[in-house]
């Protein structure tokens, strides 16, 4: 990634980037998607990048696909399409534009890359990795083979392009199970989050083993903490993601992808709502339901605030950042995403 210094001068060079009261009024219904979380004065910071990167958008032919955990000058100012990875994975099959910006991590880029190996997919910080996608590589898929010939692997979409060729299929938090429950095997290899596995296994009979991975987000939650936290308020409901450990999961009131996290609490509206998830979630819904009060225990994910307004409008200004995959890998994820979409379509 260009250093900073460097970034904000060739920014500085071509915008007027300063804030701007008379810009933040001028964009007052952007703001409104989350003036619960984000001061108007921040806003005034926000928004000159926010009115350029629209207009670059528009003169490149792109569009910005945000992940739920981007903050919410991302998912709410300038993203077209946001979702969990499963949603951004089908949105990539569906846009005409011929840039996408990719505002998560790098596999999501690599996943939008595959998908359409045609279109210029850029990545504003390719130091955005995730720690389930760096645990485990295409040998170690290998190796899990060796070790239970015959059964299928089912790979989270949190692994690089790489790992997806080495898989017969992918899955998301969200289609997990369903996934499992169409392999025709008894026993089924899931890579690389040792959590989502065990929770996943819970809910079928097949015998699922796994890779050793887990998220440095979700991973740090535990059931005593939770149970803290229900002592303390008792009408709080508690929402993980199933990256949390099963004893975790287990002092929920519901467990979901981001995705259906978002669903429940929208559907359900209570009171209090404790996400045992990412801290950005939380904040890109308050202002949509604002009759939940939200607890703000969460756990920041490093990689995903790597990911700014700055280094997005950087990247379109330049056109750098740009995600390439191998031929011979792509085809090989391609048919593992593609299968993936296709069973939770079916």
């Amino acid at each position: 990634m260009t250093d900073p210094t460097d970034l904000r001068a060739v920014l500085g060079a071509a915008y007027d980037l300063a804030p701007s009261i008379a810009r933040a009024e001028a964009t007052r219904d952007t703001h409104a998607r989350m003036a619960r979380v984000v001061p108007f004065a921040d806003w005034a910071r926000f928004a000159p990048y926010v009115i350029e990167i629209n207009r670059l958008k528009a003169e490149r032919n792109a569009v910005v696909l945000a992940h739920n955990y981007m903050t919410p000058e991302i998912f709410h100012g300038i993203a077209d399409h946001v979702g969990d990875s499963l949603q951004l994975a089908v949105k990539a099959t569906e846009v005409e534009a011929d840039v996408i910006v990719q505002c998560g991590v790098h596999f999501m880029a690599e996943t939008s890359k595959v998908l359409n190996p045609g279109k210029t997919v850029l990545m504003p910080d390719m130091g955005a990795g995730c720690s389930l996608a760096s645990a485990i590589s295409a040998a170690d898929v290998a190796s899990m083979r060796a070790r239970y010939p015959g059964a299928p692997v089912v790979s989270y979409v949190n692994t690089t392009a790489e790992v997806k060729a080495a898989s017969d299929i992918c899955c998301t938090s969200s289609n997990a199970v369903r996934i499992v429950e169409a392999m025709e095997s008894d026993t089924v290899i899931m890579t690389p989050d040792q959590y989502l596995a065990r929770n996943t296994a819970a809910q079928t009979n097949k015998r699922i083993v796994w890779w050793e991975g887990a998220c440095i987000v979700h991973e740090q939650y535990t059931a005593a903490e939770l149970c803290a936290y229900r002592r303390l308020d008792p009408g709080v409901a508690i929402i993980a993601h199933p990256e949390c450990p099963p004893d975790v999961v287990a002092e929920a009131d519901f467990t979901g992808s981001t995705g259906g996290i978002i669903d429940w609490v929208t559907a359900h509206r209570p009171a209090r709502a404790l996400l045992v998830t990412e801290c950005s979630m939380a904040a890109n819904i308050a202002d949509a339901l604002p009759d939940v009060e939200f607890a703000r225990p969460c756990n920041l994910c490093p990689y995903m605030k790597m990911i700014t307004l700055e280094k997005v409008l950087y990247s379109l200004h330049t056109m750098t950042g740009t995600v390439e995959v191998a031929p011979e890998v792509a085809e090989g994820a391609r048919r593992a995403v593609q299968r993936m979409i296709d069973v939770s379509r079916g």
